[in-house]
């Protein structure tokens, strides 16, 4: 196991930080390869979005990439895709086509190091979580607590730790309203990621304010985002409390506890 972990360490993998989120070896290899499906998945659509000069998506992917690569420890594909974050949101895209070659090369020495430590090549693969989109609007047929965030690493991670708990886990805000409208009664919290493309968290917060919903399924917002700005503008709605990435199980399980238990909510 050493030897397989310094294929990671000697190519400046922090793996003892990463370890502090996961909590074990076992929580980190069960999860790693969630990162090529990452990379994979997330560098063409930021050739896209590059292609149409759209720098308002870019910047949700490669927030996206960055609390990824964080997550298991690759901190120079983390601190490449933040700087291209701040500068999608400055719509700099000079600056992003400048510098896509440096955060796609990181990103495929990432993939290179992750397939090598795994001693496998792994395609993309649709993560058993990843829900069906025509299974989204079912019908609970228990309380549930309901988890959304585009990225597929910090659901497996979030449902790894809730260990049988009812969760149901999905990718976009849209799906949150769906299962909102039909399983109100059954929801008895959720985590609500804020940047998620298509319909973000706070079109979710809005969604939840208009219909009087607070009162009835308390909410905690998870984000990469740490700006007096962002915290400021989520507090204006009735949330519990804020999980920041990357996060612990502990941390979690600290917030998740906190977001079903609240009390003198009214």
């Amino acid at each position: 196991m050493n030897d397989r972990i310094d294929i990671l360490t000697q190519n400046g993998v922090d793996v003892k930080k990463s370890l502090e989120l996961f909590g074990d070896i076992t929580t980190y290899n069960d999860t790693i390869g969630e990162l090529l499906n990452a990379i994979n998945k997330k560098i063409p659509e930021l050739e896209e979005y590059i292609r149409l000069g759209d720098m308002a998506n870019y910047a949700i992917i490669v927030h996206s990439l960055k609390s990824d690569a964080r997550y298991f420890g690759f901190t120079a594909l983390g601190e490449t895709a933040y700087q291209h974050e701040l500068k999608s949101k400055e719509n700099n895209l000079s600056y992003i086509n400048m510098h896509f070659k440096e955060l796609k090369d990181q990103a495929m020495k990432a993939k290179q190091l992750v397939e090598q430590y795994l001693h496998t090549d792994i395609t993309p693969i649709n993560n058993i979580i990843n829900e069906n989109r025509e299974d989204i609007i079912e019908r609970l047929t228990e309380k549930t607590f309901l988890v959304a965030d585009d990225s597929n690493i910090v659901r497996s991670f979030i449902q790894k730790a809730f260990q049988g708990k009812p969760v149901k886990v999905v990718e976009d805000g849209k799906d949150v309203i769906n299962i909102i409208k039909t399983n109100e009664e059954m929801i008895n919290g959720i985590l609500l990621d804020l940047n998620m493309p298509n319909v973000d968290g706070f079109k979710v917060l809005e969604f939840l304010k208009e219909h009087n919903l607070f009162d009835k399924i308390p909410v905690s917002i998870i984000t990469g985002e740490k700006t007096k700005e962002t915290m400021n503008k989520a507090y204006q709605y009735r949330i519990v409390d804020i999980l920041t990435k990357p996060f612990s199980e502990k941390d979690l399980n600290r917030v998740v506890e906190k977001t079903i238990n609240i009390v003198n909510w009214n």
